[in-house]
């Protein structure tokens, strides 16, 4: 063993095998190393008055360091309590292994008790570093670490106020991050990244894109703050400050890193500029998955439905890799003028690639079934579920008020909390759906005032919007009137087009008069206003007032909506519009498909995107084939 493994025992050579055995996660040969040192105690053994002290010592440290980063605390610990001789870079290794800040925090003082003098900038940082990761109770400990910080003179390391501002932002404490960066002497890339980065996850958007203007002015930005920034300007709607970032990322040759494509896509969808946002896309040469997701969801949060499926269909039949978050995303676009048929062969498509134990891509099929008014297979893929989460409990909850199953709803919520779900606003919405469906306004109040005194939920705008809708179906349009000028979204457009439309409901024209004011008042070109008014006076025979209000719709230069209906029959659709002239097909409306992993034929058959996949056949057709 001596004459093998002389070539080993040099130490610099024995702390580099370590350190690799450290990032391969590769234990075994970092325990046949740990051998070595026990095999030849005179050669490893650690005593002050020896010359190459220096040199054994960072051997032992890297065996404590390879058995941390192994995520092997107690090994590292045996052998770090085995060493007679410490420095910072002991203590800093074994602080890294530990299990969160109250740990960190123990050895830290432990190092304190020991030596005074051992700690090191690294020390800072990497108690710093595991108060970040803990739990928010941390919060005081951050703040005790950073009077260790300010008392040990170590508050101009940048490192260290890197780590500070890390961590208090980690901790949800953005004022104290703020106050950090704000008393750094000096800064860098990082520090300005790491600042903008946590005021935009923070949700502070604006002073996020402020510090972003002052960066710029003063370091060249990287990717990440270009990245970080782009998220600034997704979180406030701000189209034109992401236009100039996206300027400034084409200048600085950035424009093909996958992260900052995907926040320009990011920007550009929520502030609807989508056409923006497909340019980004057809621009990446090699789009992935997540790429692909991101533009998926873009469209269906825009209202762009047919484009989603047809991107989903071309990029399929392109044979890009589809992963389960892709499929989630598409699955969203759907809503109930959908075409079915396309949503049961991308369940096909599912079931080929394996993807069905998916929660996400479950709770996506629960929710299309339903919209597509299959309630039984929403169920059936409901009760298939390997697990549950909040969200699947929420859909199938949707579902059932969707269809006006009220008393089911209410079950499957006792089932949801007996399952120990958490309900979410989300799920209240629905809740308060159902009420307004069985014509329980006294249930629904209950509820509505159950979500915070019991749930610690804050009602939303669209909450209120339920109560309203739920109170004029039961006819109790005085108390739907009373319960939104009392309460905290009286200046909701929403709220009084929901009054307006029981009221029509209900022929009742002196509330609905009224709702109509103030919903004119709130949104003077609200086409509905007018046209819910009219409703009103139409059906109490009052025609002449009911020529006053078109009049007045036709001098404001506004028309109504178009009604259209949507059918699909053996997959081709058709939308029909209310005016007996306008039949036209819907391009992409009738989208139906096919999908194979294996051949990624595309074709077009008269309005129709269809994408094969081997095997598979539309209900009584045969398989599409290329051609």
């Amino acid at each position: 063993m001596r004459d093998a493994s002389s070539g080993l025992l040099n130490y610099a050579r024995f702390s580099g095998l370590l350190a690799s055995c450290g990032r391969g996660g590769d234990l075994r040969l970092g325990t046949a190393l740990h051998a070595a040192f026990v095999k030849n105690p005179a050669h490893f053994r650690l005593c002050e008055s020896r010359p190459w002290l220096r040199h054994v010592l960072v051997a032992w440290n890297a065996l404590v360091a390879m058995y941390a980063r192994c995520g092997r605390r107690e090994d590292a610990a045996r052998v770090f309590d085995e060493m007679r001789v410490r420095d910072a870079v002991s203590w800093n290794s074994l602080i890294a292994a530990s299990h969160g800040a109250g740990d960190a925090l123990a050895l830290f003082r432990r190092m304190l008790r020991s030596d005074a003098r051992a700690y090191d900038r690294a020390t800072f940082t990497t108690v710093l570093s595991a108060c970040a990761r803990a739990g928010a109770a941390s919060l005081p400990a951050c703040a005790m670490v950073h009077g260790l910080v300010v008392s040990c003179g170590f508050e101009a390391e940048v490192p260290v106020g890197n780590a500070l501002m890390t961590a208090y932002f980690e901790r949800g404490s953005p004022a104290s991050a703020e106050r950090v960066f704000h008393g750094m002497a000096g800064k860098n890339v990082i520090t300005w990244t790491a600042m903008i980065s946590g005021m935009a996850r923070a949700e502070l958007y604006k002073e996020s894109f402020r510090i972003f203007q002052q960066m710029i002015r003063t370091v060249d930005a990287n990717k990440a703050t270009y990245s970080c920034a782009l998220l600034a300007c997704a979180g406030s709607l701000a189209a034109r400050e992401g236009q100039q970032v996206h300027g400034l990322v084409v200048k600085a040759g950035f424009e093909a890193d996958l992260h900052v494509e995907s926040g320009l896509m990011d920007v550009y969808s929520k502030c609807g500029l989508m056409d923006d946002a497909l340019t980004v896309f057809r621009s990446c040469r090699e789009p992935d998955e997540v790429f692909l997701t991101v533009i998926l969801v873009g469209f269906a949060q825009n209202g762009l439905e047919e484009k989603a499926f047809e991107l989903f269909a071309e990029m399929v039949g392109a044979g890009n890799e589809i992963d389960e978050n892709t499929v989630s995303a598409v699955l969203g676009a759907f809503g109930a003028s959908a075409p079915f048929a396309l949503g049961k062969q991308i369940h096909a498509m599912v079931i080929k690639k394996c993807f069905g134990g998916n929660t996400y891509v479950c709770n996506g099929f629960v929710d299309m079934y339903s919209k597509c008014g299959e309630l039984r297979e929403s169920v059936q893929v409901f009760d298939e579920m390997p697990s549950k989460n909040s969200v699947s409990w929420n859909c199938i909850i949707a579902a059932f008020a969707r269809h006006g199953h009220g008393s089911e709803v209410f079950r499957l919520f006792e089932s949801m909390k007996a399952d120990g779900a958490k309900p979410t606003d989300v799920t209240f919405l629905s809740l308060l759906h159902a009420c307004s469906h069985v014509g329980s306004a006294k249930k629904g109040l209950e509820i509505l005032n159950s979500m915070s005194s019991q749930y610690g939920i804050l009602p939303r705008m669209e909450h209120y919007a339920c109560v309203v809708d739920m109170l004029g179906r039961a006819g109790l349009l005085d108390d739907a009137k009373s319960f939104i000028e009392d309460g905290p979204f009286m200046d909701s457009a929403l709220l009084w087009q929901a009054l307006m439309g029981a009221c029509s409901f209900h022929g009742n024209s002196e509330v609905g008069k009224h709702a109509a004011e103030k919903l004119l008042l709130l949104d003077p070109n609200c086409t509905a206003a007018y046209v819910l008014l009219s409703n009103i006076y139409s059906s109490e025979g009052r025609w002449d007032d009911r020529a006053k209000v078109m009049k007045r719709m036709r001098e404001m230069g506004l028309r109504k909506d178009t009604g259209k209906s949507w059918i699909e029959l053996e997959k081709e659709g058709t939308e029909r519009s209310m005016h007996p002239q306008s039949h036209r097909d819907s391009p992409s409306e009738m989208c139906t498909a096919q999908l194979s992993s294996s051949s990624g034929v595309t074709r077009r058959r008269r309005t129709m995107v269809v994408i094969s996949i081997d095997g598979l056949q539309d209900d009584g057709g045969e398989p599409a084939t290329g051609g």
